[in-house]
């Protein structure tokens, strides 16, 4: 099976497995892991830079990673996740189109914080793409719930 049609199965898999629409997710050692980039960074800047099939091999290699990373750690994966899109802000104030770092989550399983961030290590998001990090913490309960 082709990389991408691979990863696309786990997603759908990854969705199957979530909580019904409207059901509280358990939250025993559950942590959200979300990943961050800046459109300004040096990073970002050097991968514009590439040329066209500098950058289209550096995107195949890094599906190919981001890939491995899946299946190797498809036990602890809850919800794959996804790309994020542009973001909108509700206040009082009413909507406003913003920008901030976040563009992708996952969320995953794990025996503690610890645990949960070192399957995060050497991520492809930042080893071969140019994002900046991956921030992981834990779902707790809704109190009172």
């Amino acid at each position: 099976m082709k990389p991408l049609r691979r990863l696309h199965a786990l997603l759908a898999a990854a969705a199957a497995m979530s909580e019904k629409k409207g059901t509280l997710m358990s939250t025993d050692n559950t942590y959200l892991a979300v990943f961050l980039g800046s459109k300004t960074s040096p990073r970002r800047a050097a991968w514009n830079a590439l040329s066209e099939g500098d950058r289209r091999a550096k995107e195949r290699e890094g599906m190919a990673a981001w890939h491995a990373w899946v299946e190797k750690h498809h036990d602890a994966i809850v919800a794959m996740g996804g790309p994020l899109g542009k973001t909108k802000k509700v206040t009082q104030s009413g909507i406003q189109e913003v920008s901030n770092e976040m563009g992708a989550f996952t969320v995953v399983r794990a025996d503690s914080h610890e645990a949960a961030a070192k399957l995060f290590e050497n991520h492809p998001h930042f080893a071969i793409f140019p994002g900046d990090s991956v921030e992981i913490m834990p779902v707790l309960p809704i109190p009172g719930a």
